[in-house]
């Protein structure tokens, strides 16, 4: 039975064909937060670490459902290099239903928020304000988990100009429903502009009063409520259902949500631990030093973010471009495949890091407003810029950690990786970023960047050679049962921790 790999051009022409649509949906989803960092900016600068932390808050529980999520991909993309591509509906449901089950269980965490801040030490004035955007975003958790786990099916089923459509929309959404929300019908910040004015106009007739910082964390929910409806009207459309059965496979099914969780679970605890360091290096490590650090991490955490993104929209593709050719049974083709795309996202994030260095004054400068006093311009100005240069060191390294985990993912191998980022993460932001604020208190929050580019360039190195062992070769995912020329093992099933 015909999968489909034959379309494919070259490799090239693959890999580009499915990650183009998946780096623009991820950059999407960074420039919302880009957007509520703009414009929260125009109301001082201690509101740009309050946004950090408190979409940093909102985001750490569900980078946990976003990881078992993923493994949607992998089912998909397997079953649709295998020929039988009507079996992924069924994850993506069931995807769906967990969604409902981590919202709920999210919202006893949003109302600990104002605990979470006190107990980490924030200064008392931004923790209000991260308190008010991080419990908005949670509210909408489940909008924004139901369209990870649609947004998956599309990806393994290589529609992911679907995802790019939906996010891309939801953007131009956010800029206005948030700028709406934000300064309401009183008097927009003076470099709005026009935009500006035509915003205070929609507000104005719309009766809605300026909310501050809360109004762009509802802005950015109202637009992921519009972001799920597009793939939700493809998946549940009669094309979609003629060929796979979309909208007959909604029911619980515990076999799937146990295919999920056994592949899922290492990717979930993977990503939620990474952002429990991540988040203890932000709100403790570097907000520990005062509001200025808390700015100026946000804004060098901002671009790399938006650096990035587009890699990780490079991983996911990977995941699916690596699972199909492995449901296909073509093991060589996956491997170079994920090599390719190594190649590309090496030279794409080699390029942020020289720009990161090169521009590092003027891009801290944009999230800086015009009325800040002069003192604490300089300040933040000046930590932001040493903070772009530890980024600008762990670029390429960052590159190859995130393209190699797709790859290992897709082929189900989620065990190792997740260790590995565990131990890692562990041992290096939070031990050695803790050890460089306390041996070289010179440094403040400095050190704590010097561990978190360590961090980075170690993982890349571990999962490289876990890539390079070929021990991924030998799990079998879907029951195919032979086994792969150049396995070295048996065709049998396994988590990957061998």
């Amino acid at each position: 039975m015909s999968t489909g790999l034959e379309k494919a051009k070259s490799p090239l022409g693959e890999l580009l064909s499915v990650a183009g649509p998946t780096v623009a949906t991820m950059t999407s989803y960074t420039l919302m937060t880009f957007t509520d960092k703009w414009l929260v900016s125009r109301l001082g600068a201690e509101y740009v670490g309050a946004q950090g932390n408190g979409g940093l808050a909102a985001w750490l529980p569900q980078s946990i459902a976003f990881g078992v999520f993923g493994v949607v991909s992998t089912f998909v993309s397997q079953n649709f290099g295998a020929g039988k591509p009507e079996r992924g509906a069924a994850y993506a449901w069931n995807a769906v239903w967990l969604a409902v089950v981590a919202s709920a269980l999210l919202l006893p965490y949003a109302l600990a928020l104002p605990w979470i801040f006190s107990a980490a030490g924030m200064d008392a004035g931004q923790a209000v304000l991260a308190e008010e955007y991080g419990r908005v975003l949670l509210y909408g958790a489940f909008l924004n988990l139901s369209c990870r786990a649609l947004s998956n099916f599309f990806y393994g089923m290589h529609k992911a100009w679907v995802v790019m459509v939906a996010g891309l929309s939801a953007n131009a959404i956010n800029l206005v429903a948030s700028a709406v929300l934000v300064f309401g019908s009183g008097t927009p910040p003076e470099d709005l502009g026009a935009f500006g004015r035509w915003c205070a106009w929609i507000a104005g007739w719309l009766g809605i009063e300026g909310m501050g910082i809360a109004g762009s964390a509802w802005g950015t929910v109202l637009a992921t409520g519009f972001e799920l409806l597009i793939p939700a009207a493809v998946f549940l459309g009669p094309a979609y259902h003629r060929r796979y059965g979309t909208r007959t496979a909604w029911r619980w099914s515990w076999a799937h949500v146990k295919d999920l969780l056994r592949v899922g679970w290492p990717a979930g605890v993977m990503f939620g631990n990474e952002m429990v360091c991540w988040g203890f290096f932000m709100v403790y490590l570097v907000s520990h030093f005062g509001a200025e650090h808390a700015s100026a991490g946000w804004i060098a955490h901002q671009y790399m973010s938006l650096s990035f993104m587009p890699a990780v929209g490079l991983s996911v593709a990977v995941t699916a471009i690596v699972g199909k050719h492995i449901g296909a049974g073509r093991h060589d083709v996956a491997a170079a495949r994920a090599w390719l795309a190594m190649r590309v996202a090496l030279a794409y994030m080699g390029t942020c890091g020289v720009l990161f260095v090169v521009f590092r004054e003027p891009m801290v400068r944009l999230f800086v407003d015009s009325g800040t006093p002069e003192d604490v311009v300089e300040r933040v100005v000046w930590l932001g810029s040493w903070m772009m240069v530890a980024t600008a060191a762990f670029q390429v390294f960052d590159a190859g950690a995130m393209v190699i985990s797709g790859a290992l993912r897709g082929a189900g191998d989620t065990v190792f990786p997740g260790v590995a980022t565990i131990v890692a993460s562990w041992s290096i932001i939070v031990g050695g970023g803790l050890a460089l604020i306390h041996l070289a208190p010179r440094l403040e929050s400095l050190g704590a960047w010097i561990a978190a580019a360590t961090y980075i360039m170690v993982l890349c190195v571990v999962l490289l050679l876990r890539f390079r062992s070929g021990r991924w070769r030998s799990i079998d995912l879907i029951g195919r049962g032979a086994t792969p020329e150049g396995a070295g093992q048996s065709g049998m099933v396994t988590d990957g921790i061998v």
